[in-house]
């Protein structure tokens, strides 16, 4: 370990040449912003990532199963009512989704047809985000639809019976009457009750909630769902319940929570994460290439060691291990800097929100950039980090002669 002690000595040493102290610094500081900056952007696509997660719909259910393959639950009453039976299940209600056609006064947008049970305004809670009118299932003789906030304004829909609200869907049996091809669709006609906003605009662009028995009528089908939402006693274990569910379903259904529901966005946002990772992780290299001319400087100021120690019997791989050690030391301290500098700049953010984002506060659900410090970010970094210096120190050794010169 002679290389490494003599290596900390030269990188604590003040060197002679005013030159080598100034890159030196510099070649630490690259490295400290570089790496402060990879943990701060990987910090804060955690802090959206979890934003995105505390912000689930109240319209996904805690649990949900759909089929393993197609996309109908053959005979789902029964099937929901045998999960209802199950310890720690609340309710398990079928749930029919299809696209259909919307027209009202006039206007029409393809839209997102949900069917639900008369048990899911109390189940989901969407009293909470009705923003015009209220939830309901049926107003007298009449069924009635619940809209999307983007449903409602692209239809000029309000709550009321100013105008119905007709729902189209093609038939699935039968042929086409190219004489009357509006008989090749099912309709019927809905009071629009409520409109609700969910700040998602997944769920706020074109969503219309119906009754599950309209749903089946406009889709031809008789007990078939295409999922069914379980929700969780209050004080049951979700995962216990999520288990005996699984053992339940075998290989016919699938078992989503919360999460794997909305897994497509997850995934995004996890794969944006790691491609800007990937992007920062070569300015850190790029930054870390200034050791090059750092250990450049340093050999052509230290040249007399060399050539003292060639006489006192250290071999090349020696004195070239030396500065080899010496870059490596200079990456290793800049990336511990920098983790330092990100991390305190991470917890400031967290906890006191001192960046903004910009816009008019009132029209914006976040005012601050969500960051959320992650161990297993910083390790990444670190890592990364040391194997950077690894490489530019092999790099910048392995480029320069350390072959002692006579003076």
């Amino acid at each position: 370990m002679e290389s490494l002690r003599i290596a900390v000595r030269y990188l604590l040493s003040r060197k002679s040449m005013g030159a080598v102290n100034v890159i030196s610094r510099i070649s630490v500081a690259g490295v400290a912003v570089a790496t402060a900056a990879t943990l701060c952007v990987l910090s804060v696509f955690n802090g959206f990532s979890q934003l995105a997660a505390s912000r689930l719909s109240k319209l996904d259910p805690p649990l949900r199963i759909v089929p393993a393959q197609g996309k109908i639950i053959a005979d789902a009453d029964s099937l929901a009512a045998v999960i209802g039976a199950v310890e720690g299940v609340a309710c398990a209600m079928p749930v029919v989704e299809e696209r259909a056609l919307a027209v009202y006064d006039g206007r029409q947008m393809p839209v997102t047809l949900m069917g639900v049970s008369d048990s899911f305004g109390e189940q989901s809670g969407i009293d909470d985000i009705i923003i015009d009118g209220s939830y309901m299932q049926a107003d007298g003789d009449y069924s009635c639809a619940t809209l999307s906030v983007g449903s409602a304004i692209s239809l000029a829909a309000r709550p009321g019976f100013r105008a119905m609200l007709r729902l189209y869907a093609p038939r699935r049996r039968g042929r086409i009457n190219q004489a009357n091809p509006m008989a090749s669709f099912r309709a019927d006609s809905l009071i629009v009750a409520g409109v609700y906003e969910l700040e998602q605009s997944e769920y706020d662009a074109d969503w219309v909630i119906v009754p599950v028995d309209v749903a089946r009528r406009l889709l031809d089908y008789t007990s078939e769902a295409t999922s069914i939402a379980v929700t969780v006693s209050p004080g049951s274990d979700l995962r216990g319940v999520e288990s005996r569910l699984r053992a339940m379903a075998g290989d016919r259904l699938i078992v989503k929570d919360r999460l794997q529901q909305q897994e497509q966005s997850f995934r995004m946002i996890a794969v944006e994460k790691w491609i800007t990772f990937v992007m920062l992780a070569f300015i850190v290299v790029v930054a870390s290439f200034n050791v090059v001319s750092t250990m450049s400087m340093l050999i052509i100021e230290k040249r007399s060691n060399i050539a003292t120690m060639s006489a006192m019997g250290a071999t090349p791989r020696m004195i070239r291990g030396i500065f080899m050690w010496e870059s490596w030391l200079i990456s290793l301290s800049g990336g511990v800097a920098g983790l330092l500098l990100g991390i305190a700049l991470c917890l400031a953010q967290e906890w006191g929100g001192f960046i903004r984002l910009g816009g008019d506060p009132s029209q914006l659900s976040v005012t601050v950039y969500p960051v959320a410090l992650s161990v297993s970010d910083v390790l990444t970094v670190f890592v990364m980090t040391v194997a950077v210096g690894i490489i530019i120190g092999w790099i910048a050794t392995r480029g320069i002669s350390v072959d002692p010169v006579d003076d």
